[in-house]
């Protein structure tokens, strides 16, 4: 186990299953006390991870859990839970795009307004967003949830801007096409085939992959490096 991250405390969101867990148990390795949240009222955490279950609908219920990582003094924010739809723009359903927002935009922004206080105060800490490939491109049927991508990339830069002197860093991490439940409860297996044959790679991207990105933003070695959107996606935004 790497004590990279000896001493910090983290924050995994949408920690119980594919990008979200893996995350969560790469922090852990490195050394972190990783607290995952997950939506139901009792879940099992990854290993070595606590768990805390956190409906990120509603706003109280959001606002209280970030009150309390405050009061702990959380080193690290990994805005990880999402949600997503497909539909075509005209049968977007209202229920939808509030739903899509108030979690992937809305509790993130409480979060990091919950815990940016202290970060500045210690003068440490790193927050890292996971967006997407569909928060730096787009494509049809993904008006709802790129909007959302977008929305949190641009919350990321302005905050950046906004704490970086203070020495907390914000960063978006954006998969691509990772091989996750996710992915697999919106497209079906031929979709699937079809979106590989589009990456240079020629394969899906695996949770690990992008647990590694994440658990260097959110380490001591990145010092650098804040308000950007890196992603990790085999090469398919750039060709």
């Amino acid at each position: 186990m790497s004590a990279s991250l000896s001493g910090k405390l983290a924050v995994v969101t949408g920690a119980t299953r594919g990008i979200g867990r893996a995350i969560a148990e790469r922090l852990a390795r490195d050394g972190a006390r990783v607290i995952g949240t997950g939506s139901a009222a009792s879940g099992s955490a990854p290993e070595g991870c606590t768990y805390r279950g956190v409906d990120f609908m509603n706003t109280a219920a959001t606002e209280a859990f970030g009150a309390e990582l405050a009061s702990l003094g959380a080193d690290i924010l990994v805005n990880n839970a999402g949600v997503n739809r497909l539909a075509p723009f005209a049968e977007i359903e209202t229920a939808d795009i509030l739903r899509l927002h108030q979690v992937n935009v809305v509790a993130p922004m409480l979060l990091c307004r919950a815990l940016v206080p202290s970060m500045r105060a210690k003068r440490w800490g790193r927050i890292v967003n996971i967006g997407s490939i569909w928060s730096l491109a787009s494509a049809r049927n993904r008006a709802a949830y790129s909007a959302t991508k977008f929305a949190l990339d641009g919350m990321s830069i302005a905050l950046a801007e906004e704490i970086a002197a203070d020495n907390v860093l914000v960063n978006c991490a954006s998969p691509g096409f990772i091989d996750t439940e996710m992915l697999h409860g919106v497209l079906d297996d031929e979709q699937i085939g079809d979106l590989v044959k589009k990456v240079p790679m020629r394969r899906l991207g695996r949770p690990e992959e992008i647990a590694a990105l994440v658990a260097w933003l959110a380490g001591p070695e990145n010092t650098f490096i804040t308000a950007q959107n890196i992603p990790i996606d085999g090469g398919f935004t750039r060709t």
